[in-house]
């Protein structure tokens, strides 16, 4: 990672190109061939499935949406007076003759299918108009004109509004419009987070660019693949979401990295060399969540997943590929002015992180039990109301009041019952008019059913397939989404028509979606289980740990129960409905679920992802689960708290756009399943980003301690590796080490020539390329003519056998602190435990443990008196000019050569490094380009001050010893 970020970096006006050019190519190739989207929503082996295709095939001229235009009259006339049929007839003649349309039955008709279209009172009467293509495949301009017609009929004490699915689809807002909205709300969250307008642009261009080419390139995927038209607002909704945070993850550990004193070039490389590396892992993990969405077996969604999955992993590589270009464009000025004046007076900030949300990681650090145990109270408070969730769909009559298909849906329930807006289709397949006779008979008899109609009334001539095939339209007395209507469906399935021995099946808009809520209520639980199952595996890979992907699928779970208990509050049981603007109480839609779920799962594994990489990042490094858990929270809390707002932001205003008065939404069909998805996930994201990943988690990470990281070793042997940060530093090979603790012990070991190849090898092997690593600035034995690398006779270590109180640098002097070489007196060393920039190292056996109580001051630890931190080494890696070098390796070896101990250094050159008791060792620093450098130091029972100087390697860079 880090050498293709080097490549972005410096090959960036190479870069933008590319992505512009792919941008504007796919846009050229999405204008030229359109899109090409279905609607393929199918529920295979149910029996409102078995009634569709059995009508379909008897009357396919029937196969087309059906709308309503209704109207109502005033008080004191009636809809067959000779005014009110001069407007009405006119305007439903024009529709007929419209294109698309293929019929329309009017109340105004001869017989008495006209007659039952007029309401007991008179007042009320509706036209049926039936296009010839479903309501997703007819255009929108057609439906507009149906629509403007009908309206144009109204006037004084003469009400006209039109109902039904198709008519829905002209109150829906472009895909474009929340979107841009949503960007817009999102750039001011970045703006105040980042107080830069350059910084705030950068993660909105790296999304922008990524929604861009994922929703273009899903507009040709259609031509090839079922993609439904929700997919590609589907896409819009999660690709800007997830684009901004990954975008944001990858600047805010730049920043961190200027603002520290490193080059803009080295520090864009590092913040992608690591927080890059977590990003692709999490937009792995979120196109997990998305694919399990497969396991639900509905076919409509596997264009849903196709295209989400697209624009997240074009969003993952956005943030990897166009972003460190962007940031090579701007250099130093992804900085406010304010962070740049500071950085040049006061210089490089310290390394520990400060503010408000070190404070607060301090606090949870503090009282993780009273933390942890509060978080836990306040998500199970919201989440019974999950209790009582009820799946089932919404319908026009939770539409806004002030919409034209709201105002129809009320005048057809006012005038003819609440049942009328949702009909049940009994379609029998016999030709005994008798049988069927008496089957609607049996059916007028049944509880809850309000009237009967059968359709058609007699065979048709000559005879076909129709012949055999009679729909009875059944009104029952409760509405759609009542509980009654779903219980008279299964009564007439389970009871009614297999009693009258009738090859029936019960059909309609409203036994679809009982069938649809039934099948996905019976493959929820897989779907969830899938998700859980498959994020677990992939953090138990990248963290090699069985308690985080443990915890992370616990709070997941916590989250989608919290999540689901608001919208269960607000929008079945009503709580806040009008404060919203909101639409009627009633159940939820069947797909939302599986929906929000997915979403979810892969925005709260993102923020699990982000939180604990820098929490492994430090553990790996100190071995330290409290220090661990502190700083990786104080330092990825913040950017996970404006990575949720930008997600609330985007999910509010679809939200806005879904309840606001005459803008449905952007899933499936209405206004309420918009604002369902947007309140869900804005809750859910809320929630997981506050009160879970910056209480509840670090709560529970402190409590559980050092268990943590703990995985059996035999699974870990087995197991692969999947790495979300990067590798260390290569150690020095075994050869070289062996060379290493040879030079250091004064162990006798043949000579070398400086003209023979290395250990390794003979030049050109992968080796020492033909430099004796023998031949270095203190070359520990001159023998045979052997010389060090400035042509010097190399001079032989003093030797030294461990038992005495003799170093290869003088002698020992008990209370010593400090050794011939070290830092000076007044120049500060590397900041003890507790005080900002202190990084714990590995801690060894039976090492102490870290006292986390600040120390007074920030000098070099020389006191005499044995410290409480036990034998360490600390100090800084620097360069003859006395410029530090980060990312040394530096190993602490016992006098036979085990490796006790093992860190890289930081940014400002500090190490430090933990033995297991006081006594002889070997300090041996490696780095890529310098020499390597290795010292016999004695350790007491305290710190050890100790600064090495490592100069660059000559002879092709090998790593010379010294």
């Amino acid at each position: 990672m880090a050498a293709w970020a080097r490549w972005c970096y410096r090959h960036r006006l190479v870069v933008v190109v590319l992505w512009l050019g792919a941008l504007l190519g796919l846009g050229a190739a999405g204008s030229t061939a359109g899109t090409a989207y279905t609607q393929v929503l199918s529920l295979p082996d149910t029996d409102s499935q078995r009634a569709h295709d059995l009508m379909t095939k008897a009357f396919p001229e029937r196969s087309g949406d059906t709308d309503t235009v209704v109207w109502k009259t005033d008080a004191g006339s009636s809809v067959r007076d000779a005014a009110v049929r001069d407007r009405v007839e006119p305007a439903l003649r024009r529709i007929a003759a419209l294109d698309g349309v293929g019929g329309v039955a009017s109340p105004y008709a001869t017989g008495p299918r006209a007659a039952a279209q007029v309401s007991a009172d008179g007042r009320i009467a509706y036209a049926q108009v039936t296009f010839v293509r479903q309501a997703d495949e007819i255009p929108e301009e057609q439906i507009e004109r149906v629509v403007d017609t009908a309206h144009a009929a109204a006037r004084d004490g003469l009400q006209v509004e039109a109902g039904g699915q198709a008519v829905a689809r002209t109150l829906e807002p472009s895909a474009g419009a929340p979107g841009a909205v949503g960007v817009a709300a999102a750039a001011v969250v970045l703006f105040l987070a980042f107080g830069s307008l350059f910084a705030m642009l950068l993660p909105i261009v790296t999304a922008v660019f990524a929604v861009g080419t994922g929703v273009l390139a899903t507009m040709l995927l259609s031509h090839v693949t079922d993609v439904p038209e929700v997919a590609p607002l589907l896409g819009s909704l999660i690709g800007l979401g997830v684009g901004i945070d990954y975008a944001l993850f990858i600047v805010t550990r730049h920043r961190r990295g200027i603002l520290r004193g490193l080059e803009p070039q080295e520090s864009a490389v590092q913040a992608v060399d690591t927080s890059g590396r977590a990003v692709l892992f999490a937009g792995g993990t979120v196109c997990v969540a998305l694919a399990g969405m497969l396991v639900m077996n509905l076919r409509f969604l596997d264009g849903v997943v196709i295209a989400a999955s697209l624009t997240v992993l074009l969003g993952a590589l956005a943030a990897v590929t166009l972003l460190p270009a962007l940031l090579g464009v701007l250099g130093v000025r992804v900085l406010s002015r304010r962070q740049r004046r500071a950085l040049a007076a006061s210089g490089p900030e310290p390394e520990e992180p400060g503010g408000l949300t070190a404070r607060w990681s301090a606090f949870v650090r503090r009282r993780p039990r009273t933390v942890g145990v509060l978080a836990l109270a306040v998500m199970v408070a919201l989440a019974v109301p999950l209790l009582s969730l009820r799946l089932g769909a919404t319908d026009q009559g939770n539409h806004q009041e002030s919409t034209t298909t709201r105002q129809a849906y009320d005048l057809l329930t006012e005038g003819f019952g609440p049942g009328f807006n949702g009909p049940l289709q009994v379609v029998v397949d016999q030709r005994d008019p008798g049988a069927t006779a008496e089957l609607v008979e049996r059916i007028r008899a049944t509880e809850g059913v309000a009237r009967v109609r059968q359709d058609p009334p007699a065979p048709p001539s000559p005879p076909s397939h129709a012949a055999d095939t009679t729909v009875i339209e059944v009104v029952p007395t409760g509405s759609p989404q009542s509980e009654e209507t779903g219980r008279l469906i299964d009564r007439l399935r389970g009871d009614v028509l297999p009693e009258a021995g009738a090859d029936a099946h019960v059909g309609g808009v409203t036994a679809v979606s009982k069938d649809f809520a039934a099948v996905t209520a019976d493959r929820l639980p897989y779907f969830v289980g899938a998700v859980v199952v498959l994020g677990f595996l992939l953090l138990l890979l990248a963290f090699r740990s069985l308690v985080v992907p443990l915890t992370a699928a616990l709070m997941n779970l916590i989250a989608a129960a919290a999540s689901f208990g608001v919208l269960v509050a607000v929008f079945q049981w009503g709580w806040g409905g009008e404060l919203l603007g909101l639409g009627e109480a009633g159940p939820f839609t069947a797909l939302l679920p599986v929906i929000v779920l997915a979403l979810l799962f892969g925005l709260s594994t993102d923020y699990q992802v982000f939180l604990v990489s820098r929490m492994h990042e430090e553990w790996a490094h100190t071995h330290d689960n409290a220090r661990a858990v502190r700083v990786g929270l104080a330092e990825t809390g913040r950017v996970i708290n404006c990575a949720a707002l930008t997600v609330i932001c985007v999910c509010a205003v679809f939200t806005a756009f879904s309840a606001f008065p005459g803008r449905p939404a952007f899933v499936l069909s209405g206004d309420t399943e918009g604002a369902m998805a947007g309140i869900g996930l804005a809750a859910a994201v809320a929630l997981d980003a506050f009160v879970l990943r910056t209480a509840l988690v670090p709560a529970a990470m402190h409590l559980i301690g050092r268990a943590n990281w703990w995985l059996p070793a035999r699974l870990d042997r087995r197991l692969p590796h999947l790495a979300v940060e990067p590798k260390e530093a290569e150690p020095p090979a075994p050869e070289d080490l062996e060379v290493l603790v040879a030079a250091a012990l004064g162990t006798p070991r043949p000579p070398v020539s400086p003209a023979s190849p290395g250990p390794r090898g003979p030049a050109g092997a992968g080796g020492s390329h033909g430099v004796n690593p023998y031949g270095a600035a203190h070359a520990y034995e001159a023998r045979n003519g052997a010389r060090d690398l400035s042509g010097e006779a190399a001079k032989p270590l003093p030797p030294y056998d461990g038992q005495g109180p003799a170093t290869p640098y003088g002698p020992y002097r008990p209370g010593r602190r400090t050794a011939p070489g070290a830092r000076p007196s007044g120049v500060p060393g590397p900041r003890a435990p507790g005080i900002p920039g202190y990084r714990r190292a590995a801690r060894g056996p039976g090492a102490p443990r870290e006292d986390d109580a600040p120390m007074a001051g920030d000098t070099p630890m020389e006191s005499a008196a044995p410290g409480p931190y036990g034998p360490v080494v600390h100090g800084f890696i620097i360069t003859p000019d006395g410029d530090p070098i980060h990312s040394v390796t530096l190993t602490l070896l016992s006098k036979g050569g085990s490796q006790l101990d093992r860190v890289s250094s930081l940014a400002d050159g500090s190490y430090i490094l933990v033995a297991p008791a006081p006594g002889v060792y070997l300090l041996a620093a490696a780095a890529p380009g310098y020499a390597s450098k290795a010292r016999h130091i004695m350790l007491g029972d305290g710190p050890l001050t100790y600064d090495l100087e490592l100069v660059e390697a000559v002879g092709g860079g090998v790593n010379a010893v010294t």
